[in-house]
Parts: C-alpha cells; sequence; structure tokens
C-alpha cells in the first residue's frame, strides 16, 4: 500500500481554504473548480475500483458543499491508489486547481 498522505494533506487544505472562503469567491468559481476536481478525483476511484464500467458523474451539490465533495472524492481515491507517481499526479492535480480557485 502506497503512502498517500501526500494527497489527503492537500485536499485537506484546499477544503479548509474553501470553507474559510467568502461567499462571493466560491460564487466566483473557486466552488466550480473545487466541484470538477472533486468529479475527476471520483472518476479516477471509480476507473481502479470498477474497470470497464463507465464512471459515474457526482452531482453538483451546491457551492457549500464543495470542500466536503473534493475530501470525500480525494479520500476514496488514496484508499485505491497503489502507485506513486499516481499520487504525485492526483496531488498536482489537488494544487492547479487550488491555484486556479485563488484560495
Amino acid at each position: 500500500m502506497a503512502d498517500t498522505t501526500s494527497l489527503t494533506r492537500a485536499v485537506d487544505h484546499f477544503a479548509d481554504r474553501l470553507r474559510a472562503a467568502p461567499q462571493s469567491r466560491l460564487q466566483r468559481g473557486a466552488a466550480a473548480e473545487a466541484l470538477a476536481l472533486a468529479r475527476e478525483l471520483a472518476r479516477r476511484a471509480q476507473l481502479v475500483e470498477e474497470p470497464g464500467t463507465p464512471p459515474r458523474e457526482m452531482p453538483d451539490a451546491g457551492m457549500f458543499a464543495a470542500a466536503d465533495q473534493i475530501t470525500v472524492a480525494a479520500h476514496d481515491l488514496a484508499l485505491v491508489l497503489t502507485d506513486e507517481g499516481q499520487i504525485e499526479e492526483a496531488v498536482e492535480l489537488v494544487a492547479q486547481a487550488q491555484k486556479r480557485a485563488g484560495v
């Protein structure tokens, strides 16, 4: 089993920043960026867990749920990753999404 601490730390930091962000920042795109990240992380986890099955799309639960959605998706992905390269790639996805979100 690979050490996914770097992924969970990065996502927890991003989620904390989203929770602390003002509503106006969330509306200007931070929540949409987080949702896109959550959907991608969930998609990756599903591809590992259920190969050959089309991934289901994570629903939009609203801007105030975006932090929770990235947290859940990342922790699900962390459970199935076995390769350090995959972990590094996921951490980079989180970093880039946080940068685009501006939080």
